[in-house]
């Protein structure tokens, strides 16, 4: 596993720390034909063997600078203006399984994922988190669809899809404190909460807005809480 954390290490440091600004801009702009792609590929294979400091791991190194090489330049095809940020994640992903396979390939880990699959915990996290992301958003979605039409009659512009992605990522991080003990997270994420909202609040003097915000925040920490618990529970059993 050790083998596996330096790959990763090795990664994140060749493309988020050794890697700048100025790099990036150059191989949109010549793609194929920049020299900084094939560089940037030599230097996370540098990396990998520089962090596993074994000689004999070069074809490993080689291998992992190639594939990096090659789907740098996919996403520097594939990607448009407007999808950049897609082609960001999509790329960081494919980087991952690459390194993920080419580590189960040559370290051959003992590993049976048969074995993994049928634990019952993976069974409830998957569901869980899967509810307090995506279902629950749709139910408080639909149960607070009459407050959100009378809150639109004075409408002021925000960002799409804001409230759906602060709600999960609300969600979660309840689900994850509670799961992991550490209930004064919860109390601590609130008071943030409070502290952004209070601006919006003050200057809007709307009572309609204010309730609104009370009962989704409280609808969403009661969901994600009793999910936990919930979890909790089963996984006790």
């Amino acid at each position: 596993m050790i083998v596996l954390l330096k790959l990763i290490l090795a990664h994140l440091v060749g493309d988020f720390l050794l890697q700048s600004k100025k790099w990036v801009d150059k191989k949109e702009q010549k793609k194929g034909q920049s020299i900084i792609l094939y560089l940037h590929a030599l230097i996370h294979g540098l990396l990998v063997l520089l962090l596993l400091w074994d000689i004999t791991y070069w074809t490993l190194a080689l291998t992992l600078a190639l594939l990096h090489g090659a789907i740098d330049a996919i996403k520097l095809y594939a990607q448009r203006e407007n999808s950049k940020t897609r082609w960001f994640l999509i790329d960081q992903a494919l980087h991952l399984v690459s390194i993920i396979s080419i580590w189960m390939i040559w370290i051959k880990p003992d590993i049976d994922f048969l074995e993994l699959a049928l634990l019952p915990t993976i069974w409830i996290f998957a569901t869980a988190l899967l509810f307090i992301t995506v279902v629950s958003g749709v139910i408080m979605q639909m149960l607070m669809s009459s407050w959100s039409k009378a809150l639109n009659e004075n409408s002021n512009e925000s960002l799409p899809n804001a409230g759906k992605y602060i709600g999960m990522l609300e969600r979660l991080f309840v689900f994850i404190f509670i799961i992991t003990g550490n209930w004064q997270g919860i109390g601590f994420l609130l008071a943030a909460k409070s502290v952004f909202r209070f601006g919006d609040l003050k200057e809007s003097k709307s009572r309609k807005l204010t309730e609104y915000i009370l009962i989704g925040t409280l609808l969403s920490f009661g969901i994600a809480t009793v999910t936990a618990l919930i979890t909790m529970q089963l996984m006790g059993s």
